[in-house]
């Protein structure tokens, strides 16, 4: 076990809830095998205390925070300043301890973007449709303009959201990439293979038999899909991608990645494959159901 010293630095979670959290096992262990004096922790925070959790945080030299509901929105106002794919999806989940406050990160995007990475898949330059248009699709929505998608066919149930959504990237990103259509229009698309990310709450544990679009014909479609959901490890969406021909992924390496970016930014250090490949088994056998 870790010695905890006078040298120990403090890093942590504020949300509320945060009981659930998975964040603690992976920081701790990249501490540990990382050799960095840290310690992770959650911390409940009670609502309409937000202010006084990030004044208490910074008069206690707390190193680095993550962020998680409800508060990704209500944190912006009260850093230094906010990285630029964070503050074009409005939302941060990772602060950065710097001279003058807390620098805001939204890690979640990254965290994506280097999961597919290390699976071989590319964002830039691509064609790709994204089922949902709620909170978590919308920033895949922003990510995918930020990262150089050529065309995002958003699917969602009501078009409305959609556009709403698509609007607020395009006007982000000043160019027409995201496309609006519901979830039962994705016949408008033109014919291809597409890499299909699925962002809707269709299949999350314990409703484990959904997904939002159920017709084989758009499966026929999709040659990669990755479901952000985690728990299950095996959702309908992806059964329904490989039943197809298609490569599946969940959320876990997303999550996975999310939590090592953060631990850099925190520490200044490169997390090797191998430790994040440590990570990712100790977080499948902590979401085994």
């Amino acid at each position: 076990m870790r010695e905890i010293n006078g040298r120990t630095r403090t890093c942590g979670l504020i949300g509320n809830p945060v009981a659930h959290t998975l964040s603690p096992l992976i920081h701790n262990t990249l501490a540990a095998e990382l050799m960095q004096e840290l310690v992770y922790v959650p911390f409940l925070v009670d609502q309409g205390r937000l202010n006084e959790a990030i004044a208490g945080a910074w008069a206690l030299h707390i190193q680095g925070l993550n962020v998680t509901v409800p508060y990704k929105s209500e944190v912006i106002p009260l850093l230094s300043r906010v990285d630029t794919l964070a503050e074009k999806i409005g939302a941060v989940n990772t602060l950065v301890r710097c001279e003058d406050g807390y620098v805001g990160y939204n890690t979640d995007m990254t965290g994506l973007q280097r999961a597919m990475e290390s699976d071989g898949v590319q964002i830039s330059g691509r064609d790709v449709i994204l089922l949902g248009a709620g909170g978590a699709a919308r920033a895949v929505a922003f990510l995918c303009a930020y990262a150089g998608a050529e065309r995002v066919w958003l699917l969602n149930r009501t078009i409305e959201r959609a556009r709403q959504v698509a609007d607020e990237v395009n006007r982000a990103f000043e160019r027409e990439c995201i496309l609006p259509l519901t979830l039962t229009d994705y016949s408008r698309i033109p014919d291809g293979k597409y890499l299909a990310i699925q962002g809707t709450s269709a299949g999350l544990y314990p409703n484990t038999e959904q997904a939002a679009i159920e017709d084989g014909a758009f499966y026929e479609m999709v040659h990669t899909g990755y479901d952000l959901i985690y728990k299950p490890a095996d959702t309908r969406f992806m059964k329904l991608v490989r039943a197809h021909g298609g490569k599946a992924y969940n959320g876990l390496k997303m999550l996975a990645y999310q939590a090592i970016h953060a631990f850099e930014l925190w520490n200044g250090v490169k997390v090797s494959e191998a430790q994040a490949a440590g990570i990712l088994e100790k977080l499948k056998k902590e979401t085994e159901i």
